[in-house]
């Protein structure tokens, strides 16, 4: 009995330890985005600084400000690198919400949404 005992606490040991492998690159996650353009235009974004819909920017909940993400439509392939400095999106399963000038980089404006990878590169 004993023997079937440690046996199994081996097993559980041995699957906790591998690695899992995995094709997603580190600091990389994926769901959908959104953007924002002109009826934000001007307006302060939570970083404090102005909001401006023909720069490479982004609203992030948890990115610190200032950081630089590769946004890819996963549609296309099509990336953008922004700059996070606003807080968003606040709506239900999305990511993050690009300005209308990154939107429009990686051609999502006329959806609206897009499925997108992120990867962050500090």
């Amino acid at each position: 009995m004993r023997i079937y005992a440690l046996f199994a606490v081996l097993l559980l040991l041995s699957a906790c330890s591998s690695q899992p492998s995995s094709s997603v690159a580190p600091n990389t996650t994926s769901g959908q985005a959104s953007w924002y353009g002109a009826k934000h235009h001007g307006k302060k974004t939570a970083s404090g600084e102005r909001f401006n819909q023909h720069a490479l920017t982004a609203a992030h909940r948890t990115l610190a400000f200032g950081t630089r993400v590769k946004v890819t439509n996963i549609r296309n392939n099509k990336s953008v690198t922004v700059r996070v400095n606003d807080r968003g999106p606040y709506s239900k399963g999305r990511i993050i919400d690009l300005s209308r000038a990154a939107a429009n980089k990686i051609d999502m404006l006329n959806s609206g949404v897009a499925p997108v990878r992120l990867q962050v590169l500090r």
